[in-house]
């Protein structure tokens, strides 16, 4: 069986700078996926048209808009790319040119030409859920979704925030906090025996 090889992380995008190549459906779906998950996100969108949807959403983030055409420049201090143009040679051109300053980038629907894929989220207050198909079915990853979702109780918010009262009352060292946290959350699991 194929093995998903993938190392995940939860990046504090307020913190970094972002930028999304392409002003159409695509580049509209990323900055929604990205500002919906973390909406202070600091995005930089370059493309010579946006639709209005994207402007909208824009605004609603203060989401820098540049109206050009790629050029290498537009990378100058950023972190992360996302290139979502319907041209392939110019989302070529911004993987070669990422790559070449050690940028993280993901060429839209080209997993070769991406560093990083922006999987299914689910959001319940502190609790994140990130799921990864390896870039193979974002369709599976989008049921999966729903389905966490579904499963995962609206209060699991005041649960995190209640255990982390309780974790901050724990006195010893690392390996006995880590006991008793364990302890205290292995009934939120019900084993199968």
């Amino acid at each position: 069986m194929e093995k998903n090889e993938l190392y995940p992380v939860f990046l504090k995008v307020s913190n970094l700078n972002v930028l999304i190549v392409g002003g159409g459906n695509v580049g509209l779906e990323k900055l929604t996926f990205l500002l919906k998950s973390s909406p202070n996100a600091r995005v930089q969108m370059v493309a010579p048209e946006f639709l209005p949807a994207t402007l909208e959403l824009a605004e609603k983030h203060n989401v820098d808009i540049t109206r050009e055409a790629y050029s290498e420049n537009f990378l100058e201090g950023k972190h992360i790319v996302v290139a979502s143009t319907d041209k392939p040679e110019v989302n070529e051109q911004v993987y070669q040119d990422c790559r070449n300053r050690s940028i993280l980038v993901n060429v839209a629907d080209n997993p070769p030409f991406c560093d990083f894929y922006m999987g299914g989220i689910v959001t319940k207050g502190n609790v994140k859920v990130a799921i990864s198909t390896n870039g193979k079915s974002p369709t599976t990853a989008k049921r999966l979704r729903q389905f966490f979702e579904d499963v995962l109780p609206e209060n699991i918010d005041e649960l995190v925030n209640n255990l982390n009262e309780y974790r901050k009352t724990l006195k010893g060292d690392f390996e006995q906090k880590v006991e008793a946290l364990n302890e205290f959350t292995k009934g939120l699991v019900n084993k199968k025996d």
